[in-house]
Parts: structure tokens; sequence; C-alpha cells
């Protein structure tokens, strides 16, 4: 589990540093379209809108721009989007797991393959990395907004598993089931995260070099540029000496 902390506290660094906030925006928009395509455009009664708006505001996306993208979703001629999933492995045995939200599936998959081959990869099965990944939830605090003495006893009844420190953040990890709750939670308790979303968590790591991690590192990032692609998991452990030649 530090590993993945570890690399969500990197991509934050990263995203600060090379202006990644338009993907993060897009990603945040696509849920929002999707939720309201779902179960429409209230969400005292949508669950996935109520998610994607607290996310939207965790990473400060504008209000007017929240407005406008519940509004086109609630369009009925606006375009559908899809979500799906492709799994695969890197050279060196690093099992990726991609999330997408798509409007062309055709195009996603080629984009995915074309990848996975150029780098030596191989674009499997879905279902073949179900082994390898637990669905976890996964809730970033920011530091400061929470006294962990006061709250502590509150965030384990809601099925935290483990509460982490970091620079920055505090991450409560909870089962997929509890994520329902632990959300309703921190709304009774007034604590805006500044992400909540179920990951992938691996079970199982693979252990590189430094420079075979960076270039393992380096398609990951092609993946994440992807427009389609909304999420990517690994497998890869993360050191303290990769992580510190990441920086």
């Amino acid at each position: 589990m530090s590993g993945h902390n570890k690399w969500s506290t990197i991509k934050r660094k990263k995203g600060a540093l090379d202006a990644k906030r338009s993907k993060i925006f897009s990603k945040i928009l696509k849920e929002i379209n999707i939720a309201v395509k779902e179960n429409g455009a209230d969400p005292e009664g949508n669950p996935r809108l109520r998610l994607a708006l607290s996310n939207a505001k965790g990473c400060n996306m504008p209000k007017d721009t929240i407005t406008r993208a519940i509004s086109k979703a609630a369009d009925k001629d606006s375009a559908t989007l899809l979500e799906t999933t492709y799994e695969g492995y890197a050279p060196h045995g690093v099992a990726i797991f991609l999330e997408a939200t798509t409007d062309n599936l055709q195009r996603t998959v080629a984009n995915v393959r074309s990848i996975f081959n150029k780098y030596n990869g191989n674009l499997g099965t879905n279902g073949s990395l179900g082994f390898i990944f637990d669905r976890k939830g996964i809730f970033s605090i920011p530091q400061g907004v929470l006294v962990m003495d006061d709250i502590e006893m509150d965030l384990i009844d809601a099925g935290a598993e483990d509460i982490s420190l970091e620079e920055e953040f505090i991450t409560v990890t909870t089962a997929m089931e509890d994520f329902g709750s632990m959300m309703k939670k921190l709304e009774e308790l007034g604590i805006q995260p500044e992400n909540a979303a179920l990951q992938r968590i691996p079970n199982d790591t693979v252990k590189l070099d430094v420079e075979t991690a960076k270039k393992i590192m380096k398609i990951v990032d092609i993946f994440e540029d992807d427009d389609d692609i909304t999420n990517v998991w690994h497998n890869m452990e993360l050191t303290d000496e990769i992580m510190e030649a990441m920086e």
C-alpha cells in the first residue's frame, strides 16, 4: 500500500509542475457526463454524480465549468460515453490495468494496442489480471482540515482499513464495499477530500532497477496522456531510490 501512496504523492507533485490540471479536469468532466446520463442531473438522488462533484470541488474546478458539464450531459442529443478496461503486460512482467472512457471503442483499443506493441508489451484479455489487483476505496484528505485524534475512531467505524500520513495529505483506505459508507461519514464530518475514488491496488509487485523502472514509467505516462484513458494502474514496486529518480 505504501508504494501506491507514494506514487499518488508523486503524481500530485508532477501535476503541479507540468500543468496536467487539464487532464484531471477532463477525467472529472467525463465522470460527470456518465453520472448524469445514468441517473439524472440531481446530485441528491445520484451518488455517482455527487462523488464526481466532490472531486471537482477538491481540485478547484470552476463552478461555471461544472454547471456547463451537467447541462451538456443532461441534453439528450449529447454524445454518450462508454466505460471500458484493458489489461496487459509491459516488459519485465509488469502488469498494466487501464480504465478508459470513450465515444469510440475502435479508436481506443487501437491506440492501446499500438502503445503496448511499440514498447514490447502485450495486450491481454479482460479478467487476466484480476488476481493481481484489488479494488480499494482511496480518500486523499489535505493535512490541516482535521485532527486525527478526534475522528480516527469515526473513520475506523466507517470502514477504514488503513490511515497513512504523508507530507501534505492523509490517505484513508477502505474495502470496495465500504467506499460509500466512508464517503457518507466524511460528508457528516464536514470533510472535503481532494479526491475520492475506487483504485486498483496491486497485491503482488515486480521489483526492477532504477533505469528499467524509468522506462516502464515512460510507458505509464504515454498511456496516461491518451485522451481516452482515465486511469493507469501497474504493479511495479516503487522503491525510495526509484521515487527519487522520478522527482
